[in-house]
């Protein structure tokens, strides 16, 4: 999730994080963050769905086509 970024360094970002913003602070910025995350997931969902919408249209074209061209009727 983290890539390579070890336990260690967590634990310092974390501590560095508390120290700038506070205890009272700290758990509003993690809310504001987690919902930014969710936002950003959500948007780039919807961006897919609105991809695969018209690439399934077509994609269920080409098939009715190869099953029945119409240079054969």
């Amino acid at each position: 999730m983290f890539g390579s970024i070890g336990f260690s360094e967590l634990l310092v970002l974390f501590v560095l994080a508390l120290l700038i913003f506070g205890p009272r602070k700290l758990p509003e910025i993690a809310r504001s963050i987690g919902q930014a995350m969710r936002e950003f997931k959500k948007a780039g969902e919807e961006v897919t769905r609105s991809l695969e919408e018209p690439v399934e249209e077509v994609r269920e074209k080409l098939y009715q086509f190869e099953e029945e061209p119409p240079w054969k009727s």
